[in-house]
């Protein structure tokens, strides 16, 4: 099965996206760590990528679902997909159901994850994360044990440079530009589900896993 989670920046997609893994063996698949992988091990399609993230420019849309199919592709993704970071407009939308159908495959339901923009602002600005692991911790709610430190190998953690006030009310306009049109295109197709994400992460788990295990 294949299933799209969407959410602005800071809406807890990551964290959702590990619940979800676990509890039915899905695959998650961020277009970004595709683009990070294939380039590392200098793959075709890879170093196509590269030449336009080199120039700062946007992967063209045909490239991004080539690498997204072949990732599907891979035996353990056979359990079910949950994509995060595609599609983001709905020419992207209507490439990968064109795609998957090509397949006899279809996107079988999109969990929108709904948060407040203070509360997202909240979140993003109180993120830390190490230098080493990439773990990721919040001031308010999951300090490390000790003030930046990473409690999994002892490397500084810091704020990112993009989650800044002023860059998080960009990100957050650009979310309401580019995708949030994908929550009225998924639902004319009846196929969002939309859940409340200003409230605790283990109430939003518990609400996502209810929809999918009515479909799955």
């Amino acid at each position: 099965m294949y299933f799209i989670l969407l959410g602005a920046p800071g809406a807890g997609k990551g964290t959702q996206a590990d619940v979800l893994d676990d509890r039915f063996g899905l695959v998650h698949v961020s277009t970004g760590d595709l683009f990070r992988e294939n380039v590392a091990k200098g793959t075709e399609l890879g170093l196509l990528a590269k030449t336009y993230m080199d120039r700062g420019a946007l992967v063209p849309d045909d490239v991004t679902v080539r690498l997204l199919l072949e990732r599907l592709a891979r035996p353990d993704a056979g359990k079910g997909v949950l994509l995060d970071g595609f599609p983001r407009t709905i020419v992207q939308a209507d490439a990968l159901a064109a795609a998957l159908a090509a397949q006899g495959k279809k996107v079988d339901r999109v969990l929108y994850i709904k948060v407040a923009d203070d509360a997202l602002i909240t979140h993003l600005t109180g993120r830390l994360s190490c230098r080493t692991c990439d773990a990721v911790y919040h001031t308010v709610f999951s300090p490390p044990a000790r003030p930046g430190i990473c409690d999994k190998d002892g490397g500084e953690l810091y704020h990112r440079a993009d989650d800044t006030p002023e860059t998080v009310r960009k990100r957050l306009d650009a979310f309401y530009a580019q995708t949030s049109p994908l929550i009225a295109y998924y639902r004319r197709k009846r196929l969002l589900s939309q859940v409340d994400g200003n409230r605790s992460i283990a109430a939003v788990s518990a609400a996502l896993v209810r929809i999918i295990k009515k479909i799955a």
